[in-house]
């Protein structure tokens, strides 16, 4: 009988398979078979990047199937005396030549059987790989290789197979959801592409059967351009592409107007699913198309008739020009997951401010220790393996030199680990947000606040990081037939500065441009070269300055509506100023569109012009009376009343919120239950309930003007010290009621005015003794609600000082919408600047300064 090899502290030694059995034994009530609800991290270390492709491999706990480095497993095991692991380990194996002269492999173990990506760098011709698994029992790191069918204990044999066969962890446990994590193709490693001389056009597709112009896709293996299947709605095609695979069985096919440099979208006829396809740059370099120079296009037109140096897809990434790559501590590049783009490029800057290195990777040590027993399901943990990933230039080494090839590559190849996959990372920092959480494209400054929330409801050590962002917004509101002013402050994080169009130095040029632009739309010809607007920055900077008129201001002077307007001014500055350029706006049509400007962003940038100054000596103040309320007899007629008012949806003020990147339905919805008070109001609402799972489901009115999820919950912005709404608080004055019940109620009921009045029927007699509880429930219910108002009764932390600042960095965006394209990074670093394009690090020669979408300022020290 076969015996199983066991390997002690300092020798080896043979067990007969008895003694095996034997050995396993007092571990037997640890070891689990993983159920369907299981998450198995088989490829992704806790709290490292290391996988099997590492060099010590990667153990994988058999109670609680959570992976660990050869690091990291020693904490694992003390903190819960788990003994059994399974040892993972992929080799890199060097073929070896045969007598005939070709190369013949040198097999252990022929099957592949863990899930992991091969590395591209490395020739199919020389190399093959072998995946290896063992049994480690601590502490004594007994090994037991595996399979070992006849001389293992039947459940550890099936709790093994389990674990080898499990899935990702990764994909959504709902079957009916589309948002799975695409899976790579069986097809895509061994396509074979016919030598046909095909050559796909940068414009001007149709289907070669039907000569549709719409949903066209490109099969990768003969280079035929035909129609996608046809819709319930009219729309689509003529399955002439369906048609052609089962005709001739070529799998795959590519979408024509999805491919850009980021990737495209990908379908298998065969596996009959969207797929990934690792090697879609030469697939498609096949046919003559570079991958760097094409862009999402509406209507598959056009893709890429713009000339060398002109497309923004081009400048930003800095493409055609010999770019330097950098490794070490600082200049590790994130690979794309498929649109993760967006975060790969916020957490490359973020990581980049000292005050988060010290947070997360300071703290590293102490963060690890403390850990809960489940450490991919804690911020604090991911965002340090996050910082430490990037920093510690452990995953950004140089390419072995030539000259040491030999001597590395002898039995086993050890392959440079560059860049980092934050898998982990963003299946749990997007759980159950219904955007980030899927595979689309996402809004680099939605996200970006999304983080911030995420670090101010986790804090780590005496300080929290997000504090270098924070400030006070003074806000003036005047009423222009009384001249009274009311002055209020609210916290912010970024400052948003509005593009001047009308400010451009180049008019001329763009009407000219726009002409001959459409002239060649009409005639199906190429476009003309781009020409780009040219703002100034004094005059983006003078309209975040200049009063804004205030929709259906209620001016309490005049008890009646009045023209008002409203001006902002920096109440404290923070540490880092983020400034991010409007450059997302709807047309009249509401089609998302995005102004492609140029705006030289200055290297040095001064606003100590716009710190407030106050109530100035001769302004009188607005009285502080709410606005007043007709009151029904019957107390749910008044609600209905109420709102039948309020159904009137400010469209202005809908366009003002769209123009920020926010989804339509949630702007109609933030107008409505802020009352058409104003965009400025309603933002506050959309920013208190942006991670709701119906967010930007559409309005939808119950009997009593309420929705089910929200109520009108929001309705006015949360003020510094938590208290609710003003206007809320007045309606339920104008009932009848007390103030300190009203206020209380409101609390009791997170700001939902339906609600907070049941709650006043079902309690009649005033609870101030509960005040303390109240508090504390409002703390929780605000704190992952809305991240601009300070929790409880703590003062706002803000870290004011001058407001010089000088520029260091800058993210991004190419493409049409917030939704597509795709996000690069430049960061100022040691002197110079460089470029992060996910896994790519490269010196940059021209920072697009001009191109930015979300710029980074560091306070000057005075």
């Amino acid at each position: 009988m076969q015996r199983a090899a066991l390997f002690g502290g300092g020798g080896d030694a043979q067990m007969a398979a008895g003694d095996v059995g034997e050995l396993l034994v007092p571990y037997m009530p640890t070891i689990r078979v993983p159920k369907s609800g299981d998450r198995v991290y088989k490829t992704e270390c806790a709290f490292s990047y290391d996988s099997p492709d590492s060099e010590g491999g990667l153990y994988v706990c058999m109670n609680t199937f959570l992976g660990f480095g050869r690091e990291h497993i020693e904490r694992h095991y003390r903190k819960t005396g788990q003994c059994v692991y399974m040892h993972l380990k992929r080799h890199v194996i060097e073929k070896v030549p045969g007598a005939s002269g070709g190369a013949l492999p040198k097999r252990r173990n022929a099957k592949l059987f863990l899930d992991l990506e091969t590395n591209g760098d490395l020739s199919s011709d020389d190399f093959e790989y072998e995946d290896e698994a063992k049994l480690v029992i601590f502490p004594d790191h007994y090994e037991i290789s595996l399979p070992n069918i006849e001389e293992l204990p039947a459940l550890v044999t099936i709790a093994c197979d389990a674990l080898l066969s499990a899935k990702s962890p990764y994909r959504k446990q709902d079957p009916d959801s589309w948002e799975e994590e695409l899976q790579a193709s069986k097809h895509a490693k061994t396509l074979v592409q016919l030598d046909n001389g095909v050559r796909i056009p940068p414009s001007g597709w149709k289907c070669s059967k039907c000569d549709l112009r719409e949903n066209l896709w490109l099969n990768l293996t003969d280079g035929s351009v035909l129609c996608g299947k046809w819709f319930f709605d009219g729309s689509g095609g003529n399955g002439h592409a369906l048609e052609h695979y089962k005709e001739m069985g070529y799998p795959l096919a590519v979408k024509l107007g999805t491919i850009t440099p980021d990737g495209a979208d990908v379908y298998s006829f065969d596996e009959e699913e969207p797929v990934l396809d690792p090697h879609i740059a030469k697939h498609l370099a096949h046919f003559g198309i570079d991958m760097l120079q094409m862009q999402v296009t509406e209507n598959g037109l056009r893709d890429n008739d713009i000339k060398p140096r002109v497309s923004e897809w081009e400048v930003i990434q800095e493409a055609g020009m010999k770019l330097k790559p950098m490794y070490g501590p600082g200049y590790t590049g994130m690979k794309n997951l498929g649109n993760s783009c967006y975060l790969n490029a916020v957490m490359q800057a973020i990581f980049s401010i000292p005050e988060f290195q010290r947070a997360y990777v300071g703290n590293l040590p102490r963060i690890f220790d403390y850990s809960p027993l489940d450490p991919t399901q804690d911020f604090n943990t991911q965002m340090a393996k996050l910082g430490h990933g990037l920093l510690s230039g452990q995953y950004s080494k140089p390419p072995v030199k030539s000259e040491l090839i030999e001597q590395v590559m002898k039995e086993e190849h050890k392959p440079q680990l560059n860049g980092i996959s934050p898998r982990m990372f963003k299946a749990f920092i997007s759980k159950d947000h219904p955007e980030f959480s899927s595979n689309r494209q996402q809004d680099a400054q939605e996200f970006f606040l999304h983080l911030i929330n995420l670090v101010e409801r986790n804090p780590v050590g005496s300080e929290n990081p997000s504090d270098v962002f924070r400030f006070l917004v003074e806000e003036r509101t005047q009423c222009c037939q009384s001249r009274k002013v009311r002055y209020t402050e609210r916290v912010d994080y970024i400052m948003q500065l509005p593009v001047a169009m009308e400010a451009a130095t180049n008019k001329d040029e763009l009407i000219a441009y726009e002409l001959k632009r459409r002239e060649a739309e009409a005639a199906r010809r190429a476009p003309p070269e781009l020409v780009r607007a040219k703002i100034p920055f004094s005059a983006c900077l003078q309209a975040f300055s200049e009063p804004n008129n205030v929709d259906d201001f209620w001016s309490s002077a005049l008890q009646a509506k009045s023209a008002g307007v409203k001006t902002s001014r920096f109440a404290s500055f923070p540490e880092y100023l983020v400034v991010q350029i409007k450059k997302f706006t709807f047309g009249l049509d509401w089609v998302p569109k995005k102004l492609d400007v140029s705006i030289e962003m200055p290297d040095i940038l001064d606003i100590n012009h716009l710190r407030a100054v106050g109530l100035q000596p001769g302004e009188e103040e607005l009285p502080d009376v709410a606005p007043p309320i007709i009151i029904p007899d019957d107390p749910k007629d008044r609600m209905m009343n109420h709102f039948m008012d309020s159904l009137d949806i400010d469209e202005s003020a809908v366009m003002q919120l769209a123009e920020m990147g926010f989804p339509l339905e949630a702007c109609r919805k933030a107008v409505y239950y802020t009352g058409n008070l104003g965009a400025e109001v309603a933002f506050n609402w959309i920013i208190a309930h942006m991670e709701e799972p119906d967010f930007a489901e559409p309005l939808a009115i119950s009997a009593f003007g309420g929705v089910a999820s929200t109520g009108v919950a929001g309705l006015g912005a949360v003020g510094l010290d938590n208290q609710p709404p003003e206007e809320m608080v007045a309606i339920i004055i104008s009932m009848g009621f007390q103030r300190n019940v009203a206020i209380q109620a409101l609390k009791t009921t997170n700001n939902n005015l339906e609600r907070a009045l049941e709650w006043i029927f079902s309690h009649p007699e005033p609870e101030e003794e509960s005040e303390p509880a109240l508090d504390v429930m409002d703390m929780e219910n605000n704190v992952n609600a809305n991240i601009l108002a300070a929790t409880g009764s703590e003062e706002p932390r803000i870290k004011d000082g001058p407001g010089r600042y000088e520029l260091f960095g800058f993210i991004s965006h190419m493409g049409t919408s917030t939704m597509s394209g795709h996000y690069v990074c430049h960061l100022k670093k040691e002197g110079r600047w460089v470029i992060y394009n996910d896994l790519k690090v490269c010196a940059s020669e021209r920072p697009p300064k001009d191109l930015g979408y979300i710029y980074f300022y560091h306070r000057i020290p005075s």
